[in-house]
């Protein structure tokens, strides 16, 4: 879905520099200086309609591009901006699952290491508050697919920063039989980056450390959003090409896996005594966008209540 910004959102300078050039306009398209030898990373922002501190930070899925999100490209997320959150779109990250690699990827000749982590938990907040006054603390991340998983990692390992995460259709098992190599698959499929530059051999304890499964202790009393479909196509689906059967059956079997997952999650949870999780698992629903979009409007009332927006 093409998405159509509002004329006070769009038409406004924009600068290669730290910050846009118009400071009184509520779009702003930054470069935030960025560890692991990447210099700078692309953020749009969406300022507030209220003059709120408080913002969610949006995280991309497995092909994330380096022009813009996937949720600017492809939802209507930043009119969020527009119910008094602060909407902030990092760009760029592919196959990174927004973590600190050990390594460059050397099946592609990556020149950099990824530090998302780092970036999104320091350099990035430190921005935004020392530009925009956003607050440091109790804001929200919500992602899809790899950009979910991501997010409940975030939020376990940095409590005061984020005070709710979704997912969307996230995988949230790493450590189930298979998942490391089908990562490994993915990730080599989606820009030819290496796992081990990432988080290590499957061995790594990297990979525990990375999993929501095996995290879930650390997000006790955090306001979630956990959603995934059920795989079957419904109505943000369009089999009526050959392309468009394709990519319906790509999307049915990664969200019917997504699915899997996330009820493994929800047991998890509940065996914990973790209560804070609301899980919306719709019975119609593939691995795409649209329904992505609705469950982040869906949860807007939790996560606003939630950050105190």
């Amino acid at each position: 879905m093409a998405v159509v910004l509002p004329l006070a959102l769009v038409f406004t300078g924009v600068s290669a520099g730290t910050a846009s050039a118009d400071p009184y306009s509520r779009f702003h398209e930054d470069w935030v200086a960025a560890p692991g030898g990447v210099g700078q990373i692309k953020v749009r922002i969406w300022r507030a309609n209220n003059g709120s501190n408080k913002a969610v930070y949006l995280l991309d899925g497995l092909r994330a591009t380096n022009d813009v999100s996937g949720w600017e490209h492809e939802t209507n997320a930043a009119w969020l901006s527009d119910h008094g959150v602060n909407v902030i779109m990092p760009v760029g990250g592919q196959s990174s699952f927004y973590a600190d690699w050990y390594a460059p990827s050397n099946f592609n000749a990556q020149p950099y290491t990824y530090k998302w982590e780092s970036f999104l938990t320091r350099n990035l907040p430190d921005h935004l508050a020392a530009v925009y006054g956003i607050s440091r603390n109790s804001n929200a991340v919500v992602g899809l697919s790899m950009g979910g998983n991501a997010a409940l990692i975030l939020a376990a390992y940095h409590r005061d920063q984020f005070t709710f995460a979704g997912s969307m259709s996230g995988y949230l098992n790493l450590s189930a039989p298979g998942m490391r190599e089908a990562i490994r698959v993915a990730m080599l499929d989606s820009g030819g980056f290496n796992s081990d530059a990432m988080w290590g051999p499957p061995w790594d304890a990297a990979w525990l450390r990375h999993d929501p499964f095996v995290a879930a202790p650390n997000l006790r009393g955090l306001p979630m959003w956990i959603a995934a479909s059920s795989g079957l196509p419904g109505q943000h689906d369009r089999p009526d090409s050959a392309i468009g059967v394709f990519n319906t059956a790509n999307a049915m079997g990664l969200e019917s896996l997504a699915r899997v997952q996330n009820r493994a999650f929800q047991v998890r949870l509940a065996t914990l005594g973790i209560d804070t999780a609301y899980f919306s698992f719709p019975v119609a629903g593939t691995h795409s966008w649209g329904y992505w979009q609705d469950e982040l409007w869906a949860m807007l009332p939790m996560m606003k209540n939630s950050i105190g927006a």
